[in-house]
């Protein structure tokens, strides 16, 4: 950390200070320029600074900074809702709110479950991540370092097995965990909803099982049991799609959204079933910041981008470049380290592995620096810290994609 006056307890994965970024690349205050993968951890999937944004940005702050949208309406966060319902490819009537950040979707989405269904028991699953406020550490599927030395959490949380080909946990398997949690652990009358990622950023981009997910549908149909998809990470064109549940065949009753909401700016929002955000009290949702103008603004011109023809044209181009460049990796044998090609579609990650599977993640550190002094940005996750996460802008032209994945295989080839 370069200053006594921030924290010591923020983690800061690469040691150096970013002046601007134009899309796909980023310049740090020493000039040196970098191609970001990273892609502020999944918020930008249009890139730095996309010109459509910052416009509606500038026109946005010469109107309107800040109204609590509690006192009053402002124009930006109903456009912007009824924009973002129309958006969400489900069946049934939707309506919603918006919060600051995903963290608060996901405590607003517990209070709206509570309310509808009298109940308080959350299910969620193992590798997950939700957020770092009280309430979703509780749901996280993991405790280093998240839930250390921070006490009793809000409950009650339980957590399953997450089934995807990535990890190697099967369908059975998990629909075996949920058979035995509520024969063990809590009666099912007491449930509230499961929350689950359609893929698991944090947990290194492990896509959910289909079958599971059809199944995990029916069992929260017949028992009465709300269901929620965390997209904060995976939506918004990360896949391809829209949403990454579309991929399941299934519907959520809530979805939690954020992260590429707005293209930079602090937004998300909770959206689903009418009936169930309507069900609070007057007042009972709600906060000042939730919905602020410029973020709206932003929001509103991120969805003019996101047509389907350009998330479907964008994520099939991202997806061949990196799954075609990752089979003549393993062809050629780069490196003993490369291990398996997590995710689906554009949201994918590259894992390393030792010869016998297991994590190899000292060489994963070695590879974040190694490329970050060849001028390229990544960034780490997976229970061991041993998966690379690759979030380059879905708007990355051809040629800086290729130049970064070219980087990418001359570190791994570099690894010891």
């Amino acid at each position: 950390m370069s200053s006594e006056s921030i924290s010591q307890s923020i983690n800061v994965v690469h040691p150096i200070t970013l002046s601007h970024g134009k899309n796909a690349e980023v310049w740090d205050t020493e000039g040196k320029r970098y191609i970001d993968f990273v892609g502020g951890i999944g918020v930008l999937n249009l890139g730095h600074c996309h010109p459509r944004i910052v416009e509606a940005i500038r026109e946005q702050a010469s109107r309107l900074t800040h109204y609590a949208f509690n006192a009053a309406q402002h124009s930006p966060y109903i456009d912007l809702m009824q924009r973002l319902t129309a958006f969400i490819p489900v069946d049934y009537p939707v309506s919603g709110m918006l919060t600051n950040s995903g963290a608060e979707a996901a405590e607003n989405a517990l209070k709206i479950v509570r309310g509808a269904t009298g109940r308080s028991a959350v299910i969620a699953f193992d590798g997950a991540f939700h957020g770092r406020t009280l309430a979703t550490l509780n749901l996280n599927g993991k405790v280093a370092p998240y839930k250390q030395k921070v006490g009793t959490l809000p409950g009650p949380v339980y957590h399953l097995p997450y089934p995807s080909k990535d990890n190697g946990v099967t369908c059975a398997e998990a629909l075996k965990a949920l058979d035995r949690l509520f024969s063990v652990e809590i009666d099912v009358n007491d449930v509230a909803c499961f929350i689950v990622e359609p893929v698991q950023g944090e947990a290194g981009f492990l896509a959910l099982d289909v079958e599971f997910a059809q199944a995990l549908r029916r069992f929260c149909d017949e028992k009465n049991i709300l269901l929620i998809a965390d997209e904060i990470q995976s939506g918004f064109g990360r896949t391809g799609e829209r949403f990454a549940f579309s991929r399941l065949g299934i519907e959520p009753d809530l979805i939690l959204l954020a992260k590429s909401i707005a293209g930079g700016m602090p937004l998300g929002a909770v959206v689903g079933r009418k009936a169930l955000l309507d069900t609070l009290p007057k007042g009972g949702l709600g906060g000042t910041y939730s919905g602020n103008p410029i973020a709206c603004a932003a929001a509103l011109a991120t969805l003019d981008e996101m047509t389907d023809a350009n998330l479907q044209a964008w994520g099939a181009q991202q997806e061949e470049a990196i799954v075609s460049r990752y089979q003549a990796w393993r062809r050629d044998k780069i490196s003993p380290y490369l291990g398996r090609l997590t995710g689906v579609g554009a949201m994918r990650g590259v894992e390393l592995a030792h010869a016998d599977g297991t994590p190899a993640a000292a060489q994963l550190s070695q590879l974040l620096a190694l490329a970050r002094d060849a001028g390229l940005l990544l960034m780490p996750s997976g229970k061991s810290r041993h998966i690379i996460r690759l979030l380059a802008p879905l708007t990355t032209e051809a040629a800086v994609l290729e130049e970064g994945l070219d980087i990418f295989a001359a570190c791994l080839a570099r690894l010891d």
